[in-house]
């Protein structure tokens, strides 16, 4: 019977302990954590801007940048995931409903726009304090919950009229300046409340309008900080996993919510920001969190 020695069953361990540490200093495992929240959050109506801002608290700052690029690939999976949609909109612009929904697409993306460009020209900022997460979380928990009840009461209806795009370009901006609100929840919400009843219909306008919406905010940031030099020291290959981690994650989360709402209301999400937000009360308070 061969005997194995100590130091032979020893190299392989040290060998995985190595591989472990390398990659540890390489790439952070706080740059994967945090791409697997931006994932998880960016479409799910919960806030990723909040989660982030919380998450930061503990993992430490992130660079514009590298907020940008976890963002672009949760965007990316939700294309992926739209891809056929999308194509069939393109290829579809002889057929009088398919250039209406683009043009009610374009609408919302434009009043987005003009709205944001107005707040970066007056030169309004993020705050990067918990305190306003908390408030938005559970007042738009609330609000979540108060709109879903309206809502049932309201007569059915699959349709994104004019108005309903007006309303959610207003809305995607109101939570672009309001971190913790959500945008996928004030959009879905805004949508349901001025005409478009059913969830998913909602839905579905609220998650493809957010694609150019948030690829051109991305590729602001990004040029913006290109600009002024704050890639200069950035870490690609931490970069590259986190976009690679958020895509994952996104595509997953975002292909359950969407068969989630077909049986089920947004009344979980609403609690959990409620509960979410009476907790960071709490962490502040006590001086856990600033």
């Amino acid at each position: 019977m061969a005997v194995v020695s100590p130091g032979a069953t020893a190299a392989p361990a040290k060998l995985v302990r190595f591989i472990v540490d390398a990659a540890a200093v390489l790439i952070p495992w706080s740059t994967i954590l945090l791409g697997i929240i931006e994932g998880i959050t960016e479409f799910l109506p919960i806030s990723s801007t909040g989660h982030l801002l919380i998450a930061e608290q503990w993992l430490g700052a992130r660079s514009d940048l590298f907020n940008v690029v976890i963002q672009s690939g949760a965007i990316l999976a939700v294309t992926l995931i739209y891809r056929r949609r999308l194509w069939a909109l393109a290829s579809g612009l002889g057929e009088r409903a398919n250039r209406a929904y683009v043009g009610k697409l374009v609408l919302a993306f434009a009043v987005t726009a003009v709205l944001g460009f107005t707040a970066v020209t007056l030169g309004f900022k993020l705050p990067t304090s918990v305190l306003p997460v908390a408030w938005a979380l559970v007042l738009g928990g609330i609000w979540m919950l108060a709109a879903e009840a309206i809502a049932a009461r309201l007569k059915p209806g699959r349709e994104v009229s004019w108005t309903v795009a007006l309303v959610v370009g207003v809305a995607q901006m109101v939570a672009g300046i309001f971190p913790g609100l959500s945008r996928s929840a004030s959009t879905i919400f805004a949508a349901m409340l001025a005409g478009t009843r059913d969830r998913s219909a909602a839905t579905d306008f609220s998650f493809i309008v957010g694609i150019p919406t948030m690829f051109a905010a991305g590729a602001y940031e990004l040029w913006h900080t290109l600009r002024h030099g704050g890639a200069q020291h950035e870490h690609w290959g931490a970069l590259g996993v986190a976009f690679v981690v958020s895509t994952i994650t996104a595509f997953i989360a975002v292909k359950w919510l969407l068969g989630y709402i077909k049986t089920h209301r947004y009344t979980l999400f609403a609690w959990y920001r409620i509960v979410l937000g009476t907790v960071l009360f709490g962490a502040l308070s006590l001086g856990w969190m600033r």
